[in-house]
């Protein structure tokens, strides 16, 4: 996330990928929960609206707003740590990076992470981010209570037993309900993760995917648009008393930085400058993949650091239709011959009770794409979203995607359910916005 000066002297703001902006009439850092509550009812009193911002990693404009933009980044403290019970309180504004080094200092951690650890927990929260495995939910799956912020700048503490029906909304809230000022998470005791990565030919992956989903507790693939390679990551939790087998510094500092991130971008500027070449680097990308083999502690193994810029489109699924929806996303791609230099993620994981959670009540699949943020070419993410509509896909909510209402009220059966439980917290519509209006109506 970025701010800049516009020329009406106002911190404009930019995301993380620089495809959205927003220029509001106000800025607060609330240092308090208190602080944060007083700047909430100031905006109802003013008619603004309100919009919390994390990391700025979401690549739609969930997060754009005209009112009041609210930075959370002071609010990241912790507020309890029971090592026992794993029942963890933690300020909403905190960095995922920054929960699991302290997670880590009291030998707990999150049961399932995304692959990226710069969000703001809340914003993760919000925006449904999932990470993989078959047998393993969501990140709001945690979550076991949270303090909400209303619209009238009211505290209010949510729970199953307390607000069962703003719980079930409000875990994937959208930032549609209030703002969440705490969270309290159900953590497990600290795991390390076995990590084998390799190449795989696509028709293979696929062929053998429900084999290597079941037989692996976090299984992924990417695959080389282009080619007939994919790069496959198994991720399995080991026995308590293996010691941790990390990757030297050396390769380390190649394989993450050096190739997945400065190598990386310099040939998606190739490409971008000549799209014809793209074939032929996703070919030499492809060869140039070498398997890795480690042991380290599980957020390590997760997450990586992403520096090259992109912008992305990511749907759910259900699960038997992956395979066929990958094939069917190549054929697309060799028969139009679109240059596509990212390659094509897989994720999969278990069902959810979480109304707007996009594994809500099936096991999901997860398809997503991306475009080198200097690429403008957005009739990829179209020919894919139609692509996964033919299997109901849900998309996710902090990535591109066009679907309204109409469209998402068939696709999630509490979608009603959620609609009436932001009427109640949120009558006049103060955490609205433009995003918000189209896909919730």
């Amino acid at each position: 996330m970025r701010s800049i000066r516009g020329d009406d002297g106002f911190h404009a703001w930019r995301n993380w990928a620089g495809n959205q902006t927003a220029t509001p009439q106000r800025l607060a850092r609330p240092r308090s929960i208190e602080d944060l509550a007083a700047t909430v009812r100031a905006a109802q009193a003013d008619g603004l609206r309100v919009k919390p911002i994390g990391s700025g990693h979401s690549f739609t404009s969930i997060a754009v707003t005209d009112g009041v933009r609210l930075d959370m980044s002071a609010l990241d403290r912790p507020i309890s740590i029971d090592p026992d019970s794993g029942l963890v309180t933690v300020e909403g504004g905190i960095a995922i990076h920054r929960l699991n080094e302290l997670l880590h200092r009291y030998r707990l951690a999150m049961p399932n992470l995304g692959d990226i650890d710069r969000q703001s927990l809340t914003g993760a929260l919000a925006t449904g981010t999932h990470g993989t495995g078959a047998r393993h939910r969501g990140l709001a799956a945690a979550v076991v209570g949270f303090d909400l912020v209303t619209a009238g700048g009211e505290l209010i503490n949510v729970d199953t037993d307390t607000r069962p029906e703003l719980f079930a909304a409000g875990r994937v809230g959208l930032g549609a309900l209030g703002v969440v000022a705490q969270v309290t998470l159900q953590c497990v005791p600290a795991f390390l993760l076995h990590a084998a990565e390799g190449r795989m030919p696509l028709d293979e992956t696929l062929d053998r995917l429900d084999e290597l989903v079941d037989d692996n507790d976090h299984f992924e693939f990417y695959w080389f648009p282009h080619t007939n390679c994919t790069l496959t990551k198994r991720n399995n939790r080991v026995d308590p008393d293996t010691r941790p087998r990390r990757l030297g510094r050396i390769r380390a500092l190649l394989d993450d930085e050096v190739l997945s991130n400065g190598a990386f971008e310099a040939v998606n500027r190739l490409g971008a400058q000549w799209p014809s070449l793209v074939p032929t680097i996703n070919a030499v990308s492809g060869r140039a993949l070498s398997a890795r083999d480690y042991v380290d502690d599980s957020f390590r193994v997760f997450a990586s650091r992403r520096r090259v810029r992109f912008v992305e489109m990511e749907y759910a699924i259900p699960r038997p239709a992956v395979a066929d929806a990958v094939r069917a996303i190549q054929q697309w791609i060799d028969s139009t011959g679109t240059p596509v230099s990212f390659p094509i993620e897989v994720r999969f994981a278990a069902a959810d009770d979480i109304w707007l959670s996009t594994a809500y009540d099936r096991e999901s699949a997860y398809v997503a794409v991306h475009l080198y943020h200097r690429v403008a070419d957005e009739t990829y993410f179209s020919a894919v979203e139609s692509i996964m509509s033919e299997y109901a896909g849900r998309p996710h909510w902090g990535k591109l995607h066009g679907l309204d209402a109409t469209t998402l009220r068939e696709r999630y059966p509490r979608f009603d359910d959620f609609r009436a439980v932001r009427a109640e917290v949120d009558p006049s519509g103060v955490f609205g916005n433009d995003y918000l209006d189209r896909v919730l109506g």
